[in-house]
């Protein structure tokens, strides 16, 4: 939902940056400059944020007579290859009916519009669901439809002929899941701001237990509940794919081991902040191995080790927690929510660690 913009988040020109330096998310005067050549709406724009802002910048602009989104990265320190704008935007380019996202608009490589890469899209109206189904959908079947659609949205993208998208050289079709392990090594390595043991054993059982992939799709990285958005009104329906600036070209098991992950079913364990969507506790939500199977039947593959996949998609949650949490704890970022992190990743670390053992 649209919640309003800080007051350093906004400024007219570069000459108006504040007094503490903190560099603005948008910088108005050129971008409507941008947005005029573009063809996107005329005049003042309404602008909101959307989303929980904990990430990348996402912001509705309603401009004349059309709606549309502005996608951005957070402030700096950025990670190295994350929070990749121009990255996302060209996949979601290739994926342009040929799986559900939103149409791309304009895209802009100048940094010195805005102070960042960034991209603009259509706006695709829906619902974004992690604590409670809207209204219309509440009920067993429209929850247990939701979820079906949703393994079905996944099938889609990687049944997508990644080449003829245009995405040859977006990732490498061979050695994901050796890739996967030392570029988190190494985001580790720049995010830490301790030393957490745990976190290094995890990544050493990965190594050595280490799964032969299928062959290579389209991988979006992220794929849960909360990046969906669901159609306005019954049946329950996937209507886009958001947040795709994780995505690669690897193995598609990625997807579904770390969706399993974050998908809490009736019986399981409070996890607390880290339950990003209770809602699938809910009766009529499936289990998942039910939403396994559907991949499995749907998509022609078998999954091999989810232990190994979910414990990936647990390790690599706490290098990007870290990352967080060193953001807020170094002051680029005043949000509570980065700087509660701190514990939050040794307790992700323990539940990896467990899961290594089998627990």
């Amino acid at each position: 939902m649209p919640f309003e913009i800080a007051a350093d988040d906004i400024v007219r020109t570069f000459d108006e940056v504040p007094a503490d330096g903190r560099p603005p998310l948008l910088v108005l005067d050129p971008l409507l400059s941008f947005l005029d050549e573009a063809g996107l709406g005329e005049g003042e724009p309404s602008i909101s944020a959307i989303g929980d802002g904990h990430s990348n910048a996402t912001y509705l602009f309603e401009r004349g007579d059309i709606r549309f989104v502005l996608r951005r990265p957070p402030r700096p320190p950025i990670p190295p290859s994350a929070n990749d704008m121009l990255r996302e935007a060209r996949v979601l380019r290739g994926l342009e009916g040929r799986a559900r996202v939103p149409r791309v608009l304009a895209v802009c490589e100048d940094e010195s519009v805005i102070g960042a890469p960034f991209y603009v899209m259509e706006m695709v109206e829906g619902h974004v669901v992690t604590m409670a189904m809207p209204e219309e959908l509440d009920t067993p079947e429209e929850r247990q439809r939701t979820a079906y659609e949703l393994i079905d949205a996944l099938v889609e993208v990687h049944g997508v002929d990644w080449r003829a998208a245009g995405l040859e050289g977006f990732g490498k079709p061979d050695g994901y899941l050796e890739r996967q392990l030392r570029r988190f090594l190494g985001l580790w390595d720049h995010n830490k701001t301790r030393e957490i043991p745990a976190v290094e054993s995890v990544g050493e059982w990965l190594k050595t237990n280490l799964p032969a992939s299928p062959p290579a799709t389209i991988v979006h990285g992220d794929y849960r509940l909360g990046n969906v958005l669901l159609a306005p009104e019954p049946p329950s329906r996937i209507a886009a794919i958001l947040d795709w600036e994780m995505s690669t070209i690897g193995d598609p098991l990625a997807d579904l081991g770390y969706f399993c992950t974050l998908y809490v079913q009736q019986d399981d364990p409070p996890v607390g902040k880290f339950e990003l969507s209770p809602v699938t506790r809910q009766d009529g939500w499936p289990t998942r191995a039910e939403l396994v199977a559907r991949y499995e039947e749907k998509s022609g593959r078998s999954m091999t080790d989810i232990r190994w996949y979910q414990t990936l998609a647990l390790w690599k949650s706490i290098v990007f927690m870290e990352g967080n949490y060193k953001r807020a704890s170094s002051g680029m970022s005043d949000d509570p929510y980065l700087k509660a992190f701190g514990d939050g990743v040794i307790e992700l670390a323990q539940r990896a660690e467990g899961l290594t053992r089998g627990e």
